[in-house]
């Protein structure tokens, strides 16, 4: 039977290697070995190894994680401008019904607590008030659209 230590050392040398995959049948331990290539945005590839399992003993594994970037935040050349983002996962809507006029359109005036839009979670509505007293510039989200925690919704010039 295979020990953690050779599955291991098995797992760096196939990392370390050009081969792909490796399969290994010893007694009643069968092992494979795969490698993965995941590629990003940043234009770097990074090879993740696959756990490693082994038949008749506790799975091993030893994976290395991509590397990520945190999402970069909208740039703002005006200082003066507020981006109102979702503060949940959720489906966005711009009117409280199909059949009602938008809470606001672009061009209209807000305040701190004005209702610029409503996120759907589970069932509830949840009113999204304006974060600054100003006017709309800019609607990003699309009525209807599912929206994730902290993407852009709308645009406010803080007047």
């Amino acid at each position: 039977m295979l020990k953690v230590e050779e599955i291991k050392t098995l797992i760096d040398a196939l990392h370390q290697s050009s081969v792909n995959e490796l399969e290994l049948e010893q007694e009643n331990v069968k092992l494979s070995l795969k490698k993965q290539v995941a590629t990003q945005v940043s234009e770097q590839t990074v090879q993740a190894v696959a756990p490693a399992t082994t038949t008749n003993q506790a799975p091993t594994q030893v994976q290395e994680a991509p590397k990520t970037e945190p999402a970069a935040e909208p740039v703002q050349e005006n200082k003066n401008l507020i981006t109102v983002t979702s503060p949940m996962v959720g489906t966005f809507y711009a009117a409280p019904s199909p059949d009602a006029d938008p809470y606001v359109q672009e061009g209209d005036t807000v305040d701190e607590d004005t209702v610029v839009c409503i996120v759907e979670a589970m069932k509830l509505m949840n009113p999204i008030v304006s974060e600054a007293k100003g006017k709309i510039v800019e609607i990003v989200a699309e009525n209807g659209e599912l929206v994730e925690y902290g993407q852009p919704l709308m645009v406010v010039e803080r007047q």
